[in-house]
């Protein structure tokens, strides 16, 4: 008996929406990292695609628990002398609160070509509509 092992050809892909409203941003962003990479499946392959699709709604209503909205902080250099940039989680959250999300599910998916792969397949908003009706998505709790 062989080992099985899937290929990202003969994946199914399913859509996935994870409501955020009241959820802390660490463990929405688990859930969705989770799902775009597959593991949920019982045909996961570590080296193969096998990730589906997910929309994030109400990532403005996401929580950050602790002292967090005030300490932590999101930091980019442009690569020029003196180019550090750093905005607070307070500020991001009430700007760009699905650049927030986005940041934090990145973090959690492997840094290679299947991450990257794996981060198109993310849709964000930061009400409670999306787009992506007609692709009739499963409601998670």
């Amino acid at each position: 008996m062989s080992t099985f092992m899937a290929k990202a050809e003969t994946i199914e892909r399913r859509w996935f929406v994870i409501d955020a409203a009241g959820q802390p941003l660490g463990k929405t962003a688990v859930k969705a990292a989770n799902i775009l990479r597959g593991k949920h499946r019982p045909e996961f392959t570590p080296h193969a695609d096998c990730g589906e699709f997910v929309i994030i709604i109400n990532a403005s209503k996401a929580v950050l628990t602790g002292r967090k909205l005030e300490q932590k902080y999101y930091r980019h250099h442009s690569g020029y002398i003196g180019g550090l940039k750093e905005i607070q989680y307070k500020t991001l959250m009430a700007t760009r609160p699905e650049f927030a999300m986005e940041l934090a599910v990145k973090g959690m998916l492997p840094h290679n070509t299947l991450g990257a792969k794996a981060f198109t397949r993310l849709h964000v908003y930061a009400g409670e509509n999306h787009e992506q009706a007609a692709q009739k998505p499963i409601v998670l709790d």
